[in-house]
């Protein structure tokens, strides 16, 4: 994929999955014990709901490294959703999860909330990254 052919709709098929992998992480699946480990109660986020600056940054931290991801795809020749996710979530847990877990163990969190808030990120990017590879722009 050269970098003149990022797929643009394939992006934001990825921002629209991300958005409701996160709704369904941060909810029903381990909603409740991530806001013990950051120290959220239902009645505080509903109180103070995020305002459009947070929506607008979850956004903007979404297609960010989304069109970075398919500018490397294009550089080094990823052709296919397979070989798009792996490199996706070799890059993510390298480059983030890492990084992030160090930090909380720095930081003592718990070692839980680094597998929460990586463990998001990683099958989201990896997702992403068999749309973006698998996905090809005619």
């Amino acid at each position: 994929m050269e970098p003149s052919k990022i797929n643009h709709l394939a992006i934001l098929v990825c921002v629209v999955i991300l958005f409701a992998l996160g709704f369904v992480w941060y909810g029903p699946l381990f909603g409740e014990p991530w806001m013990a480990m950051v120290g959220l109660d239902m009645a505080t986020v509903e109180a103070n709901p995020p305002g459009a600056g947070a929506w607008i940054t979850n956004f903007i931290a979404s297609v960010v490294p989304l069109y970075a991801l398919a500018w490397l795809f294009g550089k080094i020749g990823v052709s296919s959703g397979l070989q798009g996710a792996g490199y996706a979530l070799l890059i993510v847990f390298c480059f983030h999860h890492l990084s992030v877990m160090t930090g909380g163990i720095f930081a003592k969190q718990p070692y839980a909330l680094a597998w929460i808030t990586g463990g998001y990120d990683m099958v989201g990017l990896t997702i992403s990254g068999f749309i973006i590879g698998a996905w090809k722009k005619k």
